[in-house]
């Protein structure tokens, strides 16, 4: 115990509380990351009684972003603003990009000081990345950052990423309201890629009950409401669908589990 207390206290004063779980973290332990606590490992076991397929809907979720980014940089984009990013993991938005565009520009926002920390001596030695410690909530903050700013032109096309984030706006936080600020500064030609938790099942539905008690946040949308954040755009086709039906690069069974039906994404252009 008396360890504990110590390490408490040496995060704590590096601004990270390891006595409650976190959004970033708990997705690393889900992505098999090493960058957790065990309070989010708690959590996690918590949500695997309810959806068993929760660390395949995490991989769900990170292969379809590299999809998605390498669509866009097809399209011609080359600079990207990840908003609520968390740790970086396996094929990030950077990595993806850069593997096709060498010359792409990333950026990362996510409030979680976890991530500033280890985002920092990962991307040091790439000038074309930055992790910014910001609140997506706070759209006037994050588009007037420096770091952000030095990165991306709102001149020219840019790739907005919303990936597995807006479900942790409560409704009462807006989240149609701060999607459409960062539309409003992007400008035309460019897109915006969106996953969020789906009620899709009644195991969604009791997935749902159990973020929100043990994390506070985690909202489980409809498909509709989830594609409303689309509006005013031109959605791609497939639509918002299940994340591995999202122009998938292998087949898919459409007959799809709960696991694969817990995320929908969707890709838009901004007319």
């Amino acid at each position: 115990m008396e360890g504990f207390v110590d390490e408490a206290s040496e995060w704590a004063a590096k601004g990270i509380d390891i006595t409650v779980p976190s959004i970033a973290r708990t997705y690393d332990v889900v992505l098999r990351g090493k960058d957790n606590f065990a309070v989010d490992r708690a959590f996690v076991d918590e949500i695997v009684k309810v959806v068993p397929e929760i660390y395949d809907v995490a991989t769900f979720n990170r292969e379809v972003l590299g999809r998605a980014v390498r669509y866009m940089v097809g399209q011609g984009v080359r600079q990207f603003l990840d908003l609520g990013s968390g740790l970086p993991t396996v094929e990030n938005t950077h990595q993806a990009a850069q593997s096709v565009a060498p010359g792409s520009r990333v950026a990362y926002v996510d409030n979680d000081p976890i991530v500033l920390a280890h985002g920092k001596a990962i991307l040091a030695e790439n000038d074309r990345t930055a992790v910014v410690t910001a609140d997506l909530r706070d759209p006037a903050g994050v588009l007037s950052d420096p770091e952000i700013r030095r990165l991306i032109d709102f001149g020219e096309p840019v790739g907005l990423m919303l990936v597995g984030i807006l479900h942790h706006l409560h409704d009462d936080e807006d989240p149609q309201g701060i999607v459409d600020a960062y539309l409003a500064a992007i400008p035309s030609g460019s897109y915006v890629f969106i996953t969020s938790f789906c009620n899709s099942s009644p195991e969604a539905a009791a997935a749902e009950k159990q973020y929100l008690a043990l994390l506070g946040t985690g909202r489980f949308r409809t498909p509709a409401e989830i594609t409303a954040w689309f509006d005013g755009l031109d959605l791609l086709e497939p639509g918002v669908v299940p994340n591995p039906l999202w122009r998938p690069d292998r087949p898919v069974d459409t007959d799809l589990t709960v696991g694969q039906r817990l995320i929908y994404g969707g890709l838009a252009r901004k007319p």
